[in-house]
């Protein structure tokens, strides 16, 4: 049996604790608590420590999902979380005030886990706020002269979520074989 480590990050409220949730296999642990800062204005409670899930593949294997904290005060997680990993689902909520600062902040706040291993981005919230779209964010990316793949997805949808995380294990090892 092979165990792996995927890190779910992104800003507060991009659905990192609702995608986890939707994918796995146990009921996640969560390290939620009462938003006390701007926070607050987004959502009552935010993750301050880490979310923890685990999917079971049909090989016996098995991939341990963590979310990091969103906030920048809590960045020391971050380190934390990656050591291990094999990858990277970034999560960015397109209603946010500008989406592509966030993508710019964590791609460069994990630019070195992403060398060692890949990253994968979803786009949520784009029922509520349609721009920026898709092909503009492969267009910031070109930007950054980073070519990553990029989907909208909906974080309470386990669907959107596997394919993601598979996208993600694709682009680590492209002779993986989706289920879809």
């Amino acid at each position: 049996m092979i165990q792996h480590k995927i890190i779910f990050t992104g800003p507060v409220g991009a659905g990192k604790t609702t995608a986890i949730n939707s994918i796995s296999d146990i009921a996640p642990v969560k390290t939620d608590a009462t938003a006390s800062d701007m926070t607050k204005g987004r959502k009552a409670e935010t993750t301050v420590a880490m979310d923890y899930g685990v999917m079971n593949l049909p090989d016996g294997d098995k991939i341990h999902l963590y979310g990091t904290p969103g906030q920048e005060r809590f960045d020391f997680m971050w380190d934390i979380l990656t050591e291990g990993g094999i990858g990277l689902i970034l999560l960015l909520d397109n209603s946010r005030k500008n989406p592509f600062q966030d993508l710019n902040f964590f791609i460069n706040a994990f630019d070195d886990f992403i060398k060692q291993t890949s990253v994968a981005i979803g786009v949520t919230q784009m029922d509520l706020k349609a721009t920026p779209t898709i092909e503009q964010y492969h267009q910031e990316l070109k930007k950054l002269k980073a070519t990553y793949p990029v989907f909208a997805v909906d974080a309470r949808n386990s669907r959107d979520v596997s394919i993601l995380v598979q996208s993600l294990l694709f682009s680590i090892d492209p002779g993986i074989e989706g289920d879809n």
